[in-house]
């Protein structure tokens, strides 16, 4: 297997397992800034669901790239667009209304979030360009 595949197989699942930490994180221990804007719970509330199919299709996509299946490389093109759309959505949400600017650990942590889903979503892309076969 290719050094930048098993890469992509690791952090594909370290990904979904992020997601799925999140969500548990959030409605079980309440990991939410202290002083949301009043929309704020109304947008996150749209998100488990499409987040935790995300996580599931990125662990099937790890494994079937780790197994060399051609499934693996065109799933992994999949999540990458779903990565980037949703970074790019969040950080969209995030700027208009202030979550930057709550305090330097909601600062850290959106940001993160947020580049980490587009430039992973983007390694991706480049990465497996041109390897699916029509």
């Amino acid at each position: 297997m290719q050094k930048s595949i098993k890469f992509i197989v690791v952090f594909e699942s370290i990904t979904a397992l992020g997601l799925i930490l999140f969500w548990a994180g959030f409605f079980m221990i309440g990991l939410a800034p202290a002083t949301p804007p009043p929309c704020y719970f109304v947008f996150e509330h749209s998100f488990p669901l499409p987040d935790l199919i995300l996580a599931a299709a990125l662990i099937v996509t790890a494994w079937q790239l780790s197994k060399g299946a051609p499934l693996g490389k065109t799933m992994s093109l999949v999540c990458a667009g779903a990565l980037m759309f949703l970074g790019i959505l969040d950080f969209s949400f995030n700027i208009q209304n202030g979550m930057y600017t709550i305090s330097a650990i909601d600062t850290i942590l959106n940001a993160f979030i947020n580049l980490w889903c587009v430039v992973f979503g983007i390694w991706i892309a480049v990465k497996l360009h041109g390897a699916v076969k029509g």
